[in-house]
């Protein structure tokens, strides 16, 4: 794939600033649309450095609907592959991670670097003057790092990662204070499906409005600490920002919204004693151990970036478009790479109990944007109202246009980028 044909726009003109048309959610040749002027076309969430730790570590996703492979080469670059022999279009890799040498078509054997390049091919004798392995390659996307997470588009004309994350970079890097000055690294992931459309799943991470009524179980399962820190709903510190290039940011906690800034009147969580006593024991100092307690549920807020992934209070949100009415999503647990292991296994079994397959929060989500997908299918054309908070909302000291948490600031945001991409020839 050397280039990429987009069609003339036809789309954009279906989202409003306030309302978008039901169609985005059921029509397959605007999902097919999307993968060529969005999914190919700006910056795709990848991997976390954490995931390829090492030269020969490799791992396989997707750009849009594309299979490709993220690996570290032997002189520690990241690059990503698309994941198609280019003899006979074979996938190459079909390991989910590991470390390898390199990648050999199973069909024919043709044999390819960790960065791509036709390493071999078997009886070369019928190519002599016919192929230059040179010409050969995988295809290469364009890939970029910053604070550990890696980007690809097929885009070589994108714009450099760092302009386009913009002001999203502020809300990353205080997201990932709550490794405690240590790397962050995955701790696990899973996956599953919902039988949706991505945008869908795009809206909910910055949606507080939908909290209190899907979460009711998980809000009935936890302290009363726990609970009380998640009822922002009449909490005028509890804001939304749009970010700019489709990003913004949901604030539900604002006292844990930096958590370098702590005025010292917050207690901690009677639930987590028994890590207090084992790590005071261990000779941590107190004011370590009440950082790392503040910490534990991860940060205060939701930060969503365009196109598929969020960096989510104490995890990342990956989503996949498979195909107009199927999103797959990744959640996958983080912890510190370093410090007391006995943080992360806390951190994991509170990871489970809401986003873990049999937790409380995740199987209320899917079984909403499920409703979705049926509902408006049932008349494509009427709008889906993103207008929320609209009427309230104002432009912050920093420029950005803000208004409660469960204002629906945040799904304008995503729109307007989207009609802008949809729009562009």
């Amino acid at each position: 794939m050397t280039s990429i044909e987009t069609a003339a726009p036809r789309f954009g003109d279906l989202a409003a600033g306030d309302r978008v048309a039901g169609q985005l959610y059921t029509d397959p040749e605007i999902f097919a649309e999307e993968m060529k002027k969005i999914f190919y076309r700006t910056w795709v969430w990848v991997a976390h450095e954490s995931e390829i730790p090492e030269a020969g570590s490799f791992k396989t996703t997707q750009v849009g609907d594309q299979p490709v492979i993220v690996t570290r080469d032997r002189k520690n670059t990241f690059n990503t592959l698309l994941n198609r022999c280019r003899h006979r279009g074979a996938t190459v890799c079909d390991q989910r991670t590991g470390k390898a040498n390199g990648f050999t078509c199973p069909y024919h054997n043709w044999s390819y670097t960790l960065d791509g390049r036709l390493r071999g091919i078997p009886y070369p004798d019928g190519y002599e003057g016919v192929v230059d392995k040179n010409d050969y390659p995988l295809q290469k996307l364009r890939t970029e790092s910053y604070l550990g997470m890696i980007w690809a588009t097929f885009n070589a004309d994108a714009e450099p990662l760092e302009d386009f994350l913009g002001d999203a970079k502020l809300w990353m890097e205080r997201f990932l204070k709550q490794s405690n000055g240590h790397p962050t690294k995955v701790l696990g992931s899973h996956k599953f499906r919902f039988r949706g459309n991505w945008k869908i799943q795009l809206e909910n991470t910055t949606d507080g409005y939908h909290f209190p009524m899907v979460h009711k179980s998980w809000m009935a399962s936890v302290d009363a600490e726990t609970a009380n820190m998640m009822s922002f709903m009449d909490d005028p510190a509890a804001e939304t920002h749009a970010l700019g290039n489709g990003h913004s940011v949901a604030i539900m906690a604002a006292s844990h919204a930096d958590l370098d800034i702590d005025d010292g009147t917050e207690e901690i969580q009677p639930r987590f004693q028994h890590l207090v006593d084992e790590l005071v024991a261990a000779g941590e100092p107190m004011d370590r151990v009440r950082r790392y307690m503040r910490s534990m549920h991860g940060c205060g807020f939701n930060l969503n970036m365009f196109p598929n992934v969020a960096m989510s209070s104490s995890f990342f949100r990956i989503l996949v478009p498979i195909s107009v009415d199927v999103t797959e999503v990744w959640h996958m647990a983080i912890g510190m790479d370093g410090g007391p292991e006995s943080i992360n296994r806390e951190r994991l079994r509170i990871h489970e109990h809401f986003q873990g397959p049999f937790g409380f929060g995740s199987p209320d989500d899917a079984e909403g944007w499920d409703r979705v997908q049926i509902g408006a299918g049932g008349n494509p054309t009427m709008p889906i109202l993103v207008n929320r908070g609209e009427g309230r909302e104002r432009i912050s000291d920093e420029g950005w246009p803000t208004a409660h948490v469960t204002d629906e600031t945040g799904m304008r945001e995503s729109y307007s980028m989207w009609k802008k991409m949809m729009s562009d020839v």
